[in-house]
């Protein structure tokens, strides 16, 4: 079982920054970010894959928000620029203990709130 550990949420005014971390207790392969706005269904923000590198983001997120990470520390961090009022939710950390998993492991979520 991995346990996922988030920090860095808070309140920001447009266009500001925020950088979230997640810390995992044990080594994945994929590590990811969704988030979650108020009566809306939780969707897919950004992901990462250790193997390879290789980097996904949703489109409205594209070119303001950068995923990165250290492997090695089982870690993996959300900088988000030039943040909008529709940025606003629960952002969750997730991974996959391997390639063909689902997303298995979640945190506890870290509320994100952007105001005016």
């Amino acid at each position: 079982q991995v346990q996922l550990v988030e920090s860095g949420g808070g309140l920001v005014q447009a266009g500001g920054s925020l950088r979230l971390s997640c810390a995992a207790s044990a080594r994945t392969s994929v590590m990811g970010w969704f988030r979650q706005a108020p009566g809306k269904e939780r969707e897919f923000v950004a992901a990462i894959t250790w193997i390879n590198w290789y980097i996904q983001y949703t489109n409205s997120v594209r070119g303001r928000f950068t995923i990165s990470g250290d492997n090695a520390k089982n870690t993996v961090f959300l900088q988000m620029d030039s943040l909008k009022i529709e940025d606003t939710a629960v952002y969750y950390c997730a991974a996959r203990g391997s390639m063909a998993a689902a997303w298995d492991y979640w945190g506890q979520g870290t509320q994100v709130t952007v105001s005016s």
